[in-house]
């Protein structure tokens, strides 16, 4: 589970002025503060987002078939999460084409590169999950690239939505491959206008 207290290896979008970042993994012992949750409406249907006071940890969509569900512990705050329901929403509507939030994730270290990998495919385009496996490295371990793309615990932010099968085809997505046809056409429509 994402919020017990332990060791855990997680990547920070921002800098962390107290410590290097190495390829954007960090490690870190630190107790797990106080969770908060939220949901939010969207074109995909309902996102339920958690995180603590400074970061996002968690986006999962209502209609997943591993949908996250609130800790009783956890508390409802639509105010922790301003900033991601402002950037969502200008992604929704075309005006945003890369997001600056401070996100943690926690996983394997392999599992924190593809995610890394995966915040470095542009806006509107696509890659398969061989070539995802070249941009890390290991280009043997294509089945493991797509079962940590499909791990991927803060979905369009970190956009694991643009990873396609080899022969162009929509291939698994937590959110449904509906909803990620939806973004891959919201993401291509506002490149058509430009």
């Amino acid at each position: 589970m994402l919020w017990r207290s332990q060791v855990r290896v997680h990547l920070r979008v921002e800098r962390d002025s107290n410590r290097r970042l190495l390829g954007g993994i960090v490690r870190s012992s630190e107790a797990l503060s106080q969770v908060y949750y939220t949901t939010l409406e969207s074109p995909v249907g309902q996102l339920l987002l958690a995180g603590d006071s400074s970061v996002l940890r968690s986006m999962s969509f209502e209609s997943s078939k591993r949908p996250v569900t609130p800790l009783p512990e956890w508390k409802q705050s639509k105010s922790e999460f301003a900033q991601v329901i402002r950037q969502l929403e200008a992604y929704f509507r075309g005006e945003l084409r890369a997001f600056d939030l401070p996100l943690e994730m926690e996983g394997t270290e392999f599992q924190l590169r593809v995610w890394n990998a995966l915040r470095a495919i542009p806006y509107g385009e696509t890659i398969s999950y061989a070539k995802l496996a070249e941009r890390i490295g290991n280009p043997r371990a294509v089945r493991a690239v797509g079962l940590a793309n499909g791990s991927n615990p803060i979905p369009i932010i970190v956009p694991c939505h643009r990873v396609i099968g080899s022969d162009g085809s929509l291939t698994g997505f937590g959110g449904g491959l509906s909803t990620k046809q939806k973004l891959l056409d919201l993401e291509n429509k506002q490149l058509r206008l430009l």
